[in-house]
């Protein structure tokens, strides 16, 4: 059974690569090679995010010749309203842009800070002990410097087409006018146990704008949000600036400040605050190469890791032998994330392996330590292995959780550049804190809450102004020839990497289509257990070939992915929306 469900469709082919041309300089520099030029990119564009809403807003600015960029600036901005609990422009994400023309990959880090005043005990009580989670979460000690705008205004700098103003006009009249609330926005707010430990409907603010009468908004509820519209009016006139200055971060900064556990946040750490520029982290495995977010994201490394482990693995098995090439991925999975959660944090402030976790040298000596199903996967030390110098002892031993209040949007637009963007605002609602018409992020849980694991302090510990570590894994990947062959990215807290992993290796070697790998039960292999999502088709007998083989499988279901990928196919794009949420792919011509 697990043969048919693992590889129910037929191989995948490479798309097939055109010749370049050659071009003429003027004047022609002497003796220099022909300049070769890319063929007109024709294969149209495409918008693959959370809801339709936003996907029309950001096919709108590709049909009038506008880059992926101002395309995801337009459509996150309409996410921020019609998806709350999930970004918005209280919260942050990582941009992973394609220029086509170029060749270049840039990496756009709107990650969240901490503000200047913080420092390890930032999650310390008033009896100097360790907050719990739900505590944390809800405190204003939670909420990052958010990065979303600044990120929006840096990208749009480097990269956008368009008009700054034009991009925000969907987002704005569907403020002004009213938003249809989705289903999934409604389920989630009528959820009892979600209302029992968070403070949304409580909060004097966002008490009656989701919570009108005492009753959570109601699917097909028409629901506008003036305050919001005011503020992407103010920021589409005067720019993302206009975010870190003035009303909005005063704002900002009282939200965030009240109660016991408020933040130290200032207008200083707004205006201060900056996005960084980085290069992608990229490997090659299976044949393609695979470029994501550098630290501290986790996609860069992690997610090449996982591929590189994984096509060690099957080295050895025929092509045709389904059962081991799914047992190699948990074991990848596995690995992958034991360096990962032991590693990975803010590479500014702290020292992070980021490369050597995915070195082919340190790999094939790490595939050695494939871990027995029964056994808990414990990090490497790609120090000792490539240098003959230890890093493992550097940091106490870390698992910290970050949580599913995130969402994803692939683009490439109808010149071929492309966009892989994950935002989020950690937590579902994020820390329920309101200012201006959006909510506050809770992103600085993504810390390790407890800064010291066996004595010593962890990688992932609050420091001032660092940011924290992410599992966000916004990817893209290029065939042999070096054109873009796939884009993806999903929410899902920390198993954001197992969702992103799988679709990767069910496209790049397992043959599936777009919408197949995205709608494939969710695999997620961290720590002691392997979880797996029984309740999507085709799960349960994975499940059941994973328990023969002795591993500790825990069953799931209402999984958090929201996975959105294109792959570039020789007669055009081929889009696949997470049929667990509400998104959409759609094209443009």
């Amino acid at each position: 059974m697990i043969r048919q469900i693992l590889f129910a469709s037929t191989c995948l082919s490479l798309a097939a690569c055109a010749a370049s041309t050659p071009t003429e300089t003027t004047p022609p520099v002497a003796d220099a090679p022909p300049v070769a030029e890319k063929p007109a990119w024709t294969k149209g564009g495409m918008v693959a995010a959370a809801d339709p809403r936003a996907v029309a807003a950001g096919m709108k600015v590709l049909e009038a010749g506008g880059h992926a960029v101002d395309a995801a600036i337009a459509v996150h901005s309409v996410l921020s309203l019609v998806e709350p609990q999930s970004s918005g422009i209280g919260g942050g994400a990582f941009m992973v842009v394609y220029e086509r023309e170029s060749g270049d990959i840039t990496v756009v880090d709107g990650r969240e800070t901490t503000p200047a005043g913080s420092s390890t005990d930032l999650f310390y009580d008033k009896d100097g002990k360790v907050m719990d989670f739900l505590t944390a979460w809800q405190s204003g000690r939670s909420v990052g410097v958010p990065g979303q705008v600044a990120l929006y205004g840096k990208a749009h700098e480097l990269f956008g087409k368009a008009e700054w103003s034009s991009l925000f006009a969907d987002a704005i009249e569907l403020s002004e006018n009213g938003f249809e609330v989705s289903p999934r926005l409604a389920e989630v707010l009528a959820n009892e146990r979600l209302r029992a430990i968070v403070n949304l409907d409580d909060n004097p603010d966002t008490a009656p704008y989701f919570y009108p009468n005492g009753e959570p908004l109601a699917a097909g509820a028409l629901r506008t949000n003036p305050e919001l519209a005011e503020t992407l009016t103010l920021i589409s006139e005067e720019g993302a600036d206009a975010f870190y200055e003035g009303p909005i971060a005063e704002a900002i900064v009282k939200s965030a400040g009240a109660g016991e556990y408020g933040s130290d946040m200032t207008l200083e750490d707004l205006a201060n605050y900056e996005v960084v520029v980085r290069e992608a982290l990229c490997g090659v495995a299976l044949s393609y190469k695979i470029c994501s977010a550098p630290p501290p994201s986790s996609g860069g490394s992690t997610q090449n890791a996982i591929l590189g482990l994984y096509e060690l693995m099957i080295e050895d098995l025929a092509p045709d032998d389904r059962e081991g090439k799914l047992r190699a991925f948990v074991d990848a999975q596995r690995i992958g994330y034991a360096d990962r959660d032991h590693y990975v944090a803010d590479a500014d402030q702290v020292f992070v392996p980021a490369q050597d976790l995915y070195d082919p040298a340190y790999l094939k000596v790490r595939v050695e330590d494939r871990f027995e199903p029964g056994e808990v996967p414990t990090p490497g030390d790609p120090g000792a292995v490539l240098r003959n110098e230890p890093y493992i002892d550097m940091w106490g031993h870390d698992m910290t959780d970050d949580k599913p209040g995130t969402t994803h949007i692939s683009i490439v637009d109808t010149y071929g550049n492309a966009v892989s963007m994950t935002a989020t605002v950690e937590s579902a609602f994020g820390s329920s804190r309101w200012a201006k018409g959006f909510l506050l992020n809770n992103e600085l849980t993504d810390f390790s809450l407890d800064p010291m694991k066996n004595g010593k302090l962890v990688a992932n510990a609050p420091e001032s102004g660092k940011r924290p570590r992410s599992s966000m894994s916004p990817s893209l990947v290029f065939d042999d020839s070096g054109e873009l062959y796939m884009v993806t990215g999903s929410p899902g807290g920390n198993s954001i990497i197992a969702y992103v992993s799988k679709t990767l290796v069910g496209v790049l070697d397992w043959g599936m289509s777009a919408q197949e790998a995205v709608a494939y039960p969710n695999i997620i292999a961290r720590g002691e257990s392997v979880g797996v999502e029984t309740s999507a088709d085709g799960g349960e007998p994975i499940g059941a070939f994973l328990k023969d083989l002795g591993y500790d499988v825990k069953e799931r279901s209402g999984e958090n992915s929201g996975l959105h990928v294109i792959v570039v196919k020789e007669d055009g794009l081929e889009g696949g929306a997470d049929p667990r949420r509400e998104g959409v792919a759609l094209p443009v011509k």
